[in-house]
């Protein structure tokens, strides 16, 4: 360990690569919806399955991932992850329907759920001087910033120089060099205890996670409030309530639950996840935006998304410092509050807002304010921890991450498809002649799809076709402003929350 500690800078080059492949991949396919859209004909809800299928399984098992890292080694449960990602990544290549991309982008989250949490646990043990360790976990959070904007910028130029499987074979070299470097460099760590895996804790919190994103991502097309939606809540809430129930009378939990007791860890993690909840969201739509309705290519829609990487890569160093300079509470608020500002900007543009404008200062307040959440509070929660409870300590935090992103991405996609859906239609029955010419079962599409809505111009008498293409944009942007505005009253109240409950110090704890 002597020796890992004297490279320790070097192993946090192999962690930050690790890290930044598995957040890439989180993001990296949002810049493709449009083209999977075309080319698998996925509807809104089969591209919601394709983001959150990933981000769910990586949620859902963050936690057995953690705990099997503590037990057998984070080194181990590393390397093993990355085998498996590039494994999964190499058959969601060449899926050929919507189905079984969703599978196998699915598959791909299990070994990210083994990545991610080693990475933030071996920096913890191996960066040992708080001050030390907050610039680590400060540079943690950077690459995790950058890697938000990197994914659409690389799918980007993937998509327009090969065909859409190649952003998932550029895992393979990513994860080669993380793999040999890792071997010779990275230090094999692991808990002081050891007990037997809580296959039940596991089992609810998957039921509990999966039935309450299942249950958002379809309740507009089941309908708010009908059978099939209230069953599903219901079943979410009851199989978490067990999960407590469960955890707390167990000897050897998957997740003390104890551990929220803590002030500092709570308000750090609900913190995490509200930013995460926001930021997903917003990206699984503006990337649609900038494509259906600003008419950029891939590429040109990745590249309007730097700004965000400038933002946070600038902002989470300097994050970390001024959270010891001036508590963790008034950063994290300060960054929640930012976020919230940023995307209240955004819900105000409309399809011809200049991008150098209210587009480009709302990324660039929403990065800055992400950037000054992730690096605190990651911080806070695992510092409010033990050292041997590094690997599920790590978890939370990253659970946190993929719950609230994932969360993000079904509520939003089901506001957007709530506002949009019925929007569409009020629309084209306005444009005269427009619905009766329409081929059997297209305006339905149109319903499900903005692609769809938009193909349907294509198959309009030629007189209606700038009212089909405009009516298609006032849909979006009607159901693109509102999900905003849900954001951003997100943010907003979690500012006020950790204002209200988040410690500024440990010692405050």
């Amino acid at each position: 360990m002597a020796k890992a500690y004297e490279r320790r800078w070097w192993v946090m080059l192999v962690l930050s690569i690790s890290l930044f492949m598995v957040v890439v991949d989180n993001l990296i396919v949002n810049v493709a919806l449009p083209t999977l859209q075309r080319e698998l004909s996925a509807t809104t809800s089969g591209l919601q399955w394709i983001v959150d299928s990933y981000a769910l399984v990586f949620s859902c098992l963050l936690l057995a991932g953690g705990g099997l890292g503590d037990r057998l080694g984070r080194k181990r449960a590393l390397q093993v992850g990355l085998l498996l990602f590039v494994i999964f990544s190499t058959l969601a290549a060449f899926a050929d329907s919507t189905t079984s991309l969703i599978v196998w982008r699915g598959a791909m989250g299990i070994g990210a759920a083994l990545v991610f949490p080693a990475t933030l646990a071996i920096i913890t043990n191996l960066f040992i001087d708080p001050v030390e360790r907050a610039k680590a976990i400060g540079l943690w959070s950077a690459v995790s910033g950058m890697a938000v904007a990197f994914g659409p910028v690389a799918g980007g130029f993937l998509l327009e120089h090969f065909w859409w499987g190649s952003i998932f074979l550029i895992n393979l070299p990513i994860v080669a060099v993380a793999l040999i470097a890792g071997h010779f460099l990275v230090p094999e760590t692991r808990g002081s205890t050891h007990h037997r895996f809580d296959v039940v804790g596991l089992v609810m919190s998957i039921v509990a996670v999966g039935a309450l994103v299942f249950t958002v991502i379809e309740s507009p097309h089941w309908g708010w409030g009908s059978t099939r939606s209230n069953v599903g809540f219901v079943i979410a809430i009851s199989a978490l309530a067990f999960f407590i129930w469960f955890e707390q009378r167990r000897k050897d939990p998957l997740l003390e639950v104890g551990f929220f007791r803590n002030a500092r860890f709570s308000a750090a993690t609900g913190s995490i996840g509200i930013a995460f909840f926001s930021l997903f969201g917003f990206t699984f739509l503006v990337t649609q935006y900038f494509q259906f309705v600003r008419g950029y290519d891939p590429l040109e829609s990745g590249l309007r998304t730097l700004p965000f990487a400038i933002g946070a890569g600038v902002t989470a160093p300097i994050a970390a410092r001024a959270a010891l300079r001036w508590g963790t509470k008034k950063v994290v608020a300060l960054g929640l509050l930012n976020m919230a500002i940023g995307f209240f900007i955004v819900s105000q543009v409309d399809a011809d807002s200049a991008y150098f404008g209210p587009v480009i200062i709302s990324m660039l307040i929403m990065a800055n304010g992400l950037a000054l959440v992730t690096s605190p509070a990651t911080e806070a929660v695992m510092g409010s921890l033990p050292r041997e409870k590094a690997g599920v300590g790590s978890a939370v935090n990253d659970i946190s991450r993929e719950i609230g992103g994932t969360l993000g991405v079904a509520v939003t996609g089901s506001v957007f498809v709530s506002m949009y859906s019925p929007k569409i239609l009020d629309l084209f029955n306005q444009i005269p002649g427009l619905v009766p010419a329409l081929p059997e079962g297209v305006l339905e599409m149109a319903e499900e799809s903005v692609g769809a809505a938009y193909q349907v111009a294509q198959q309009s008498p030629a007189e209606a076709q700038p009212l089909v293409l405009q009516a298609v944009s006032d849909a979006f942007m009607h159901g693109f402003g509102r999900a905003c505005l849900v954001v951003a009253v997100t943010a907003l109240v979690g500012s006020l929350a950790a204002l209200k409950f988040l410690p500024a110090r440990a010692s405050n704890a």
